[in-house]
C-alpha cells in the first residue's frame, strides 16, 4: 500500500514539475520554468530546514551538546540527499528487491530482523539487505500496516518474525528498529516476549520518550508518539526493571524528527550519540551496522552478562559518542539500480 503510494507521490511530482516548466516555457517564461521545477523537486529541503529550526529551538536543557550551526547544515544537507533516496526510490520502487532470506540450512546461523518506522516500509532496509545477503546472514524485514493505525497493531507482524527466524536458526534473533519501529519492537516484547527471546534490540532515533513534532500527528500511531503519552506511560509500566539493558540507542542531536535528543534513550540502555545526522540518513551511517555485527558475533551467554543491570548511578542516559566506523570490505551482493 505504502509503496503505490510513495510511487503516485514521485511520479505526480514529476509530471507536476514537466507539466510546469512546459506551460512557462510555452508562455515565454524560462525564469518561472526553472523556479518551478525547482519548488516542486527541491521543496521538501525547505521543509526539512524548518524542522531543523525547530530542533535547535526545542533543545532547551537537554543534556546533550547542542548541535553547532555547521554540523546543522552537515545534518540538513546529508538529509536533503537521504530523503529522496529512501521514499522516492528505495521505498516505492525497489521494497521488493531483497527478499527475506531464511534459507533451510539456517539452523545455528543467528537471524535478523529489521523493523522501519512511520511512513516507510522495508525498502528502508535496502543497504542492509544486501550486505546480510552478501554475509549469509538469515533475516527478515517486515512491513508495519496499517500505515496509519495503532503501534499496538504490528505486534503480530514482529511475532510472526521472530517465531519463524527462532524456528529456522534455533537461536534468539538480533533486532534492528529505525524511529517509530523500535516502539513497535517495546510493544510487541511486553506482550510475546521475555529477555531470552532478543539477543540485541538496536533502535535508531526511536522516541522512546516521544517526540516534540508528535503534537501536530493526525494519525492513531502519531499520538501515541507524543511526549508523555498515556501510551508510551502503560509500555514503560509493564516493562522490567532490567529490559532497557538489552537495548543499543542511536540518537542525534540533529535529529529533524525525535527532538529533544534525550528522546531518543532509554534510561539503562546503551545510548549511542551520532553527531551531526539527522532522522532518515542514521539508518544509512556505519555505526549502527556496526553494533549489529558485535552482536552477531556475540555468544548467547556473554550477551547476557553484557546485559547485566548497571548501577544506580550508570542508569542516567549519558552522551556517548558512537565508536569511529571502521573500513569495511566491499559486499558482493549486486548493487542496487541508479536513479
Amino acid at each position: 500500500m505504502l509503496a503505490r503510494l510513495q510511487q503516485a507521490l514521485t511520479l505526480g511530482a514529476l509530471l507536476l514539475a514537466a507539466g510546469w516548466a512546459w506551460l512557462a516555457s510555452r508562455s515565454g517564461h524560462p525564469g518561472w520554468a526553472v523556479a518551478g521545477v525547482l519548488l516542486v523537486i527541491g521543496g521538501y529541503a525547505l521543509v526539512l530546514g524548518l524542522e531543523f529550526l525547530l530542533l535547535h529551538r526545542v533543545h532547551g536543557d537537554d543534556p546533550t551538546p547542542r548541535a553547532r550551526p555547521r554540523q546543522l547544515l552537515r545534518a540538513w544537507c546529508g538529509e536533503v540527499l537521504s530523503a529522496p533516496a529512501v521514499f522516492c526510490w528505495r521505498q516505492p520502487f525497489f521494497s521488493r528487491r531483497w527478499p527475506d532470506r531464511v534459507p533451510a540450512d539456517s539452523l545455528g546461523h543467528r537471524g535478523v530482523v529489521l523493523v522501519h518506522g512511520f511512513v516507510c516500509n522495508r525498502g528502508l532496509w535496502n543497504p542492509w539487505l544486501a550486505k546480510l545477503q552478501a554475509q549469509q546472514v538469515p533475516f527478515i524485514a517486515v512491513d508495519l500496516e496499517p500505515v496509519f493505525g495503532s503501534i499496538d497493531a504490528y505486534s503480530h507482524v514482529i511475532e510472526a518474525a521472530v517465531q519463524r527466524l527462532e524456528k529456522a536458526t534455533g537461536q534468539a534473533p538480533v533486532i534492528v528498529a529505525h524511529s517509530m519501529g523500535g516502539l513497535a519492537v517495546r510493544r510487541w516484547w511486553v506482550e510475546h516476549g521475555n529477555d531470552r527471546r532478543v539477543h540485541r534490540a538496536i533502535t535508531i532515533g526511536t522516541p522512546h520518550r516521544g517526540t516534540w513534532l508528535a503534537r501536530f500527528a493526525l494519525s492513531a500511531n502519531g499520538r501515541q508518539m507524543q511526549p508523555e503519552s498515556e501510551w508510551l506511560r502503560s509500555i514503560a509500566a509493564r516493562e522490567t526493571a532490567a529490559r532497557a539493558t538489552h537495548f543499543t540507542c542511536f540518537y542525534s542531536h540533529c535529529d529533524n524528527i525525535v527532538f529533544p535528543p534525550i528522546a531518543a534513550t532509554l534510561a539503562g540502555a546503551d545510548n549511542r550519540h551520532l553527531a551531526a545526522v539527522a532522522h532518515v540518513h542514521m539508518a544509512d551511517r556505519p555505526e549502527p551496522w556496526q553494533e549489529l555485527q558485535r552482536w552477531l558475533q556475540t555468544p548467547a551467554t556473554e550477551s547476557k552478562l553484557k546485559a547485566e543491570p548497571r548501577p544506580e548511578a550508570e542508569v542516567k542516559p549519558a552522551v556517548r559518542p558512537a565508536a569511529k566506523p571502521k573500513p569495511e570490505p566491499e559486499a558482493e551482493a549486486e548493487p542496487e539500480p541508479a536513479p
